[in-house]
């Protein structure tokens, strides 16, 4: 292959939260924000988003060796502090629903923001603190 040709990346089809309790980040995935459940064990909860992602949970500290598999070995990782996810929303009247949903939840609206392109986020905390994003077409070039 030349140096100067990448191939091509189509999106991304995973990411993962490092949580401290699996119990109650499944609640607020799946209760409040409709996430689906793929994949439930003591280390992970995988769930899917909108049918074309997968948010993946991990018990904090559960990832720190590499987990061997029939397929190979998935190498260690891990993420301490405060994280960030963005979940899409179609439109701004959708993103009012969802405001009203998570503060009937009793799930505080930190910010909102207008962006310059037209977007706009709603940015709120799950129970691990790490930033949650929800956010309409009108932030990125792609989005």
């Amino acid at each position: 292959m030349a140096d100067d040709i990448i191939p091509r990346l189509d999106r991304i089809v995973e990411t993962a939260l490092y949580i401290d309790d699996m119990a109650r980040s499944r609640a607020f995935y799946v209760d409040v924000l409709g996430c689906e459940p793929l994949l439930e064990s003591g280390r992970l909860l995988a769930l899917g988003v909108g049918g074309v992602s997968v948010l993946l949970l991990f018990q904090r500290g559960a990832t720190n060796e590499p987990l061997p598999t029939s397929g190979g070995v998935v190498p260690p990782h891990g993420g301490t502090g405060v994280q960030h996810v963005a979940f899409a929303v179609p439109e701004r009247q959708i993103l009012d629903q969802w405001a009203a949903r998570l503060e009937e939840h009793g799930v505080a609206i930190e910010s909102r923001v207008r962006w310059q392109r037209g977007g706009e986020s709603i940015y709120v905390r799950d129970p691990d603190g790490h930033s949650i994003e929800l956010i309409t077409p009108g932030l990125w070039a792609i989005f």
